[in-house]
């Protein structure tokens, strides 16, 4: 009988007990509008620009909070395209930043003075060089939440996942995903 209430102490919560674990869904065009014009209305550059960067890069969380400006402009000019090498393959990956986006970016640089060696989104927080995943993992929640969406079903990978699903859409091609993507092997599109 003993051993049973130590095996009850040493019993550990699952961490995914309760949640909803799995891949999230993107966001739709009328959802990635609703989710621009609330932070155009609210003026909030900064994250107009997070938001707007994250849908046109693709990049992966870690990836995205760690961009300098050196990375997506050169003398305060945004550029149309950009290359960065992402942390978890260690591979460069392109990405082209339209115009609204560019436009939102330079906003944001001109407000708020950074320079090209400076981190894009830095933290608020002294100890923190730039915007950690974590925050910025509750700023789209919170975007998610202000258009009415359950947030268990989004998250920061949502981000990446909308722009190629409108373009999977669109063309039915799984090859240019796969490049958008940086993905080394298709099977790994094909789950997306």
């Amino acid at each position: 009988m003993k051993q049973d209430t130590n095996d009850q102490k040493n019993y550990q919560v699952p961490w995914n007990k309760g949640k909803l674990i799995g891949q999230k869904s993107p966001l739709k065009l009328k959802e990635i509008w609703a989710i621009r014009i609330r932070l155009q209305m609210a003026k909030n550059t900064r994250e107009l620009a997070l938001f707007n960067l994250a849908i046109d890069s693709k990049l992966r969380g870690c990836d995205l909070v760690k961009l300098r400006i050196i990375d997506v402009a050169q003398n305060n000019r945004v550029s149309s395209r950009a290359i960065i090498m992402q942390q978890k393959t260690h591979r460069p990956v392109q990405f082209e930043i339209t115009e609204q986006t560019r436009d939102s970016l330079e906003a944001w640089i001109n407000q708020t003075k950074l320079k090209s060696d400076q981190y894009l989104f830095p933290s608020r927080i002294h100890s923190s060089p730039h915007l950690s995943t974590r925050q910025y993992a509750r700023i789209v929640e919170h975007w998610v939440k202000s258009i009415g969406l359950d947030p268990a079903s989004y998250g920061t990978h949502t981000m990446r996942r909308t722009k190629v699903t409108l373009v999977y859409r669109r063309t039915k091609n799984l090859r240019a995903v796969q490049l958008l993507l940086g993905h080394t092997k298709l099977e790994s599109t094909v789950r997306y």
